[in-house]
């Protein structure tokens, strides 16, 4: 059995190494703790010259990027749609993530938000590199929790054989009390 204690990292690709670590610092407080540059891939031996960008994204998470100056500008999964892939951050308070959101757009970014999730509500932006990005605040109650703890497999069941949105947790869309 496997113990995972966290996740170690989570690595994507960026246009500039620079570039991006100085905007997920400027405008996510992000610091930049690690940088390895290599002529070759250390797990295939592949010759592929690229630096690898370590920034802080707090209580032991760490987010990566690669830049890749020989291969092709990067692209997307044009079959999937924009709102699908994104990395979500969790910020430590409605004030901090509404003083992220102003800071985006006094700077021209476009922000999308905030979105109430019932559970949590969350603005929504891109990076430099093209990424998608929202920023979290949690609201949900411990009873909201244990709801819908307590329906979870029963929806991804249903899910599976339908592929219909099952109607478990309803109230979450409906404006129901929970």
């Amino acid at each position: 059995m496997v113990e995972i204690k966290r996740i170690h990292h989570v690595a994507y690709r960026c246009k500039d190494a620079k570039q991006t670590v100085e905007w997920y610092g400027k405008y996510l407080d992000m610091r930049f703790i690690l940088a390895i540059a290599e002529d070759k891939v250390p797990s295939t031996g592949e010759p592929d010259p690229y630096m690898h960008v370590f920034l802080d994204a707090g209580n032991g998470n760490v987010l990566a990027f690669f830049e890749l100056p020989t291969r092709p500008p990067m692209g997307r999964d044009e079959n999937t749609p924009t709102w699908t892939q994104h990395l979500a951050l969790e910020a430590g308070s409605m004030e901090q993530m509404l003083d992220a959101k102003a800071r985006l757009e006094a700077d021209g970014i476009q922000v999308i938000g905030p979105t109430d999730h019932t559970i949590f509500k969350s603005i929504y932006f891109f990076d430099p590199n093209g990424h998608r990005l929202e920023l979290c605040v949690n609201t949900g109650t411990p009873k909201m929790a244990k709801m819908l703890d307590e329906v979870k497999w029963a929806m991804l069941n249903e899910w599976a054989e339908t592929k219909r949105a099952p109607q478990h947790a309803r109230w979450m869309h409906d404006g129901s009390e929970a």
